[in-house]
């Protein structure tokens, strides 16, 4: 286990990794309570899986961009510490499962040593920054957002405004007007504009998925290249001090700005401006990238098979003589065994730049013309050649009861149902790029279903006092382009054994009585939401029930709920004594950090100390505040005697001053006193409440 800390170059990395080991060992002995427990690891990317005793490991690639040397090193640690399979997510992420929670410091170590990080893939952190994965070589984009994306990325890693929020936090940035980065249900997502020859981005603010989607409001219809990143910095401060900490169901952004209203939190925005690190922040743009080729022939078969796949999953890149080729990667589960071995043949034949893509496929990138029916032979032979990459019949499904605790049905065998459903009776709909199919175990959606035009979401049913596995139907969804989108309705609820069923039906009365050349959005919404559920209602019907429809897809045993418990997101742990062990932990980071010149991290970490000592203190009269800023407004009310009714002002010194050294020095010091006050007066109380 101590192998990693002499291979590892990045100091930071290793005391991080060091500091998982640590932590895991007193778990282990009963040192650390479990739900704090829970909040460290989630943020190093350890999750806990519907199987006791073992985690997913979620392996945070920015904006999915993988080197193939990146590529074949975690499918090397799929074999050594997983199952050998590796999981493509919707936010451009891998996934590994069954994993000892005991190894995953020496797994992230191995990573590691090719540049690869766990760090702030799950928990409530800024998660993985998703991107278009045409970047850098779509002809249609204004300018290339790899860049920008990779920057966004680097500032807020370890950044200590966002490691322990109230919810998680999401950023998306598409490379044109067509919004595949889906900008209008995030958190934060932006869509790259140029205004009078300068570059800069639209921002959609405040948009969300989940039991409750939200689409974003726009921010900005433009905003300057080089002032993102503070605006970014200053909304996740104010999501950081006024966002919800007790309730998690009402914790993300889109409750605060909801609750508050979005004027009210632009103000706030605008408040914080002083206090950040940064005003501006220039992004290097420079990149390298292959030399553009010369116009070639295209090297073609004339077998159907390669013609599909070439109409379908390729596309000239805005670099002359060179292709963009997707692939169709089925419940983005690929082997580590296959990875290897098209690491092996692709290379030399696409370029060192990999894409997982939102839909949990691949892009390979800079593929010549004359190159283009290898790379369609070695697809082939490994079963990847597939066409319709990004078209209806590639339908999108999170793991569902497979792995997730949260999962109610099965999504990932009804998706190959469904699929099947769409090679069979409809395969004319493999070049159908304006439709998406998408499915979600439970109403959580990571498999999107809410902004799909046809989505699914795992539920249940009763019957004669049996469950039985249940999909819940949704149309109507979908993105609308440069930050709009539509969020699908709820229509009906059927048994899931009756799904295949059900795409027939709805697909067969769009191609009986749609309009000639009418998009599946408008046929819906000219018939109506009472229309559908009329049509699908006989599939509702509970009284023709077989002994099968109890049988979930996939599985052999009867059907029961058995949800566990959630780690989309941590729970904050308000144990007095940890409180005031996190306050000391934080001012011994705040120093770190004025050591090496950081002054505005150390300001935060200070600020955060204190927030923690009010907080204990407040727990210890029983008074549970579910925001920072409550807590912060409450301590004075409550504490005057003992403190003079001033922390508020003390406190939010924060942002009413720039991040100084000489204010870095009054506010670390500052909160050191405060912290030996509180414990002193603690103390006092519990003497008081032991004599009483």
């Amino acid at each position: 286990m101590q192998s990693f800390r002499t291979e590892l170059e990045n100091p930071l990395v290793e005391k991080d990794i060091i500091d998982l080991e640590r932590k895991i060992r007193m778990f282990r002995e009963g040192k650390i309570h479990e739900e704090k427990f829970r909040s460290l690891r989630l943020a190093r990317g350890v999750y806990g899986q519907r199987q006791q005793g073992v985690q997913m490991i979620r392996i945070k690639l920015p904006y999915g961009k993988m080197t193939l040397k990146q590529w074949k090193r975690i499918a090397d640690i799929s074999d050594e510490y997983s199952t050998g399979n590796l999981h493509f997510t919707t936010r451009q992420d891998v996934q590994i499962h069954f994993v000892s929670l005991d190894k995953a410091p020496e797994l992230w170590a191995k990573l590691e040593q090719d540049n690869i990080t766990l760090r702030e893939a799950c928990g409530n952190t800024v998660r993985n920054i998703t991107g278009s994965p045409t970047s850098g070589i779509d002809p249609n984009e204004p300018f290339d957002i790899t860049p920008y994306v990779h920057a966004t990325f680097e500032y807020f890693l370890r950044n200590p405004v966002c490691q322990e929020m109230g919810r998680k936090f999401k950023m998306s940035f598409s490379n044109t007007d067509d919004d595949t980065a889906l900008s209008y249900m995030h958190d934060l997502g932006f869509i790259p504009k140029i205004k009078d020859g300068v570059r800069g981005f639209k921002v959609m603010l405040g948009g969300g998925l989940g039991a409750q989607p939200q689409l974003a409001h726009l921010a900005y219809e433009f905003i300057e290249e080089d002032a993102i990143i503070p605006f970014i910095e200053a909304v996740l401060r104010v999501f950081d001090r006024y966002g919800e900490r007790n309730s998690r169901h009402k914790a993300r952004l889109k409750f605060l700005i909801a609750k508050i209203g979005f004027e009210a939190f632009m103000e706030l925005v605008e408040e914080e401006k002083l206090s950040l690190k940064v005003k501006t922040y220039k992004i290097n743009t420079e990149k390298s990238e292959p030399e553009a080729g010369i116009d070639s022939a295209i090297s073609t078969k004339d077998s159907v098979e390669f013609q599909n796949w070439f109409k379908t999953n390729a596309f000239a890149q805005k670099q002359t003589g060179y292709y963009g080729v997707f692939v169709r990667v089925p419940l983005g589960n690929i082997s580590s065994t296959v990875s290897r071995s098209l690491i092996e043949k692709l290379e030399g034949l696409v370029a060192d730049d990999v894409r997982v893509t939102v839909n949990q496929g691949l892009l390979l990138r800079f593929v010549k013309a004359e190159n283009l029916v290898a790379v369609f032979d070695i697809l082939s032979e490994h079963n990847l050649a597939a066409p319709g990459a990004n078209s209806i019949v590639n339908i999108t499904a999170c793991p569902g009861t497979d792995t997730c605790n949260l999962a109610i049905s099965d999504s990932t065998s009804i998706s190959l149902e469904l699929e099947k459903v769409m090679k069979e009776d409809f395969p004319e709909l493999i070049e159908e790029n304006n439709m998406q199919i998408k499915i979600s175990g439970c109403m959580n959606a990571c498999g999107q279903h809410s902004m799909a035009h046809i989505g699914f979401h795992g539920s249940s049913l009763k019957s004669a006092g049996k469950v039985l596995p249940a999909l819940q139907v949704l149309l109507g969804g979908g993105t609308t382009g440069n930050g709009g989108g539509r969020i699908a309705d709820k229509v009906i609820k059927v048994p899931s054994k009756r799904g295949p069923q059900l795409l027939r039906t709805v697909l067969n009365d769009y191609e009986a009585n749609g309009l000639e050349g009418e998009y599946f959005n408008d046929y819906y919404d000219r018939q109506g939401e009472k229309y559908f559920y009329a049509l699908l209602k006989p599939l509702a019907d509970l009284t023709t029930l077989v002994d099968t429809d109890f049988v979930d897809w996939g599985r052999d045993e009867i059907f029961q709920t058995e949800i566990g418990v959630g780690e989309c997101a941590s729970v904050i742990i308000d144990l007095v004594a940890t409180l005031f062990y996190e306050s000391e932990e934080k001012i011994e980071w705040a120093k770190e950090a004025f050591n090496e010149s950081r002054y505005a991290d150390a300001i935060y970490y200070a600020y955060q100390s204190q927030v923690n000592t009010a907080k204990a203190l407040l727990l210890d009269k029983n008074i549970n505040c579910s925001t920072q800023h409550g807590i912060i407004s409450e301590f004075d009310k409550h504490f005057e005697s003992e403190f003079g009714g001033n922390i508020k002002e003390q406190i939010l010194q924060i942002n009413k001053n720039e991040p100084s050294k000489d204010f870095a020095v009054d506010y670390i010091s500052t909160s050191e006193e405060f912290l030996k006050q509180a414990m002193t007066v603690r103390e006092t109380l519990k003497s008081t409440l032991e004599v009483a």
